[in-house]
């Protein structure tokens, strides 16, 4: 059953540009009220300026609590629900496990997983007060199927679904929908800061997906609250033939994964 997106108001972190903005716009097109929040204003302003439907604009950093409840309290005392949450903050940095620093470790976690459980943290007392609500997490496919080079960013994003399958399970008959969507390489700014000199890119550019496509997924997935949705579909299929052949995947398939 899909769900009608005419007036339900989505917050968005991560908003200022890539699959965020993209999504914020899909949305605005439905009907909806897209919330975008992320540190750069001056970004979120431009992307307010090509968005004609209702919405708004908060600045908001993830990693300070006190600023994710400051702001998700405006933005429910001005529109009086949060239909979704829309956890999409996040980055990655690709680098060895013996040359990250404890810094490394430490940012992607606090942005990519702590981020999400301030917001999801946030959110849910207003969603479960009212019996209602969709908070959609974007992981990766890397969470699933993790490859050299990203010890890093694949244990956030490990987490990440961790949280979520979790969280689903306990807010079972409360009417709060939980969702992850586990996207493989996008063609976006992630990679600015995750593969600076563009090796990465070059070795499985054919792979990568469109962002335009990713962010239509995951309307689809807000539509009809699917549980999870792993992208592309090649991904979706590796993922399960390593769950039920682990050792033999990783023998067959570990050159062609580890192009970092």
């Amino acid at each position: 059953m899909r769900v009608e997106l005419k007036n339900k108001v989505v917050l968005i972190t991560g908003a200022s540009s890539g699959i965020g903005a993209l999504v914020a716009k899909l949305l605005s097109e439905k009907g909806a009220i897209p919330v975008l929040t992320a540190r750069s204003r001056d970004k979120m302003l431009e992307l307010s300026a090509s968005i004609r439907g209702e919405h708004a604009v908060y600045e908001m950093d993830v990693t300070s609590e006190q600023q994710v409840q400051e702001v998700i309290s405006q933005v429910q005392a001005r529109y009086g629900k949060i239909d979704v949450l829309l956890n999409n903050a996040g980055y990655g940095e690709f680098i060895s496990f013996k040359e990250a620093s404890l810094d490394h470790f430490q940012g992607m976690m606090d942005v990519n997983y702590m981020g999400t459980v301030r917001c999801t943290h946030a959110v849910l007392p207003f969603m479960l007060q009212l019996g209602q609500g969709h908070i959609v997490n974007v992981a990766s496919i890397a969470g699933k199927m993790a490859t050299a080079k990203s010890t890093g960013y694949s244990a956030s994003k490990h987490a990440v679904l961790g949280l979520t399958n979790a969280l689903r399970q306990e807010l079972r008959g409360s009417g709060v929908r939980v969702s992850a969507v586990n996207p493989g390489p996008i063609d976006t700014p992630f990679f600015d800061r995750a593969d600076p000199n563009g090796n990465y890119i070059r070795n499985i550019r054919w792979f990568m997906m469109s962002p335009d496509k990713v962010a239509r997924a995951i309307v689809s997935v807000i539509e009809r609250r699917k549980p999870e949705l792993d992208l592309p579909w090649t991904a979706s299929f590796g993922v399960k033939v390593m769950q039920l052949f682990p050792r033999l995947s990783e023998a067959i398939f570990g050159r062609f994964m580890n192009k970092k």
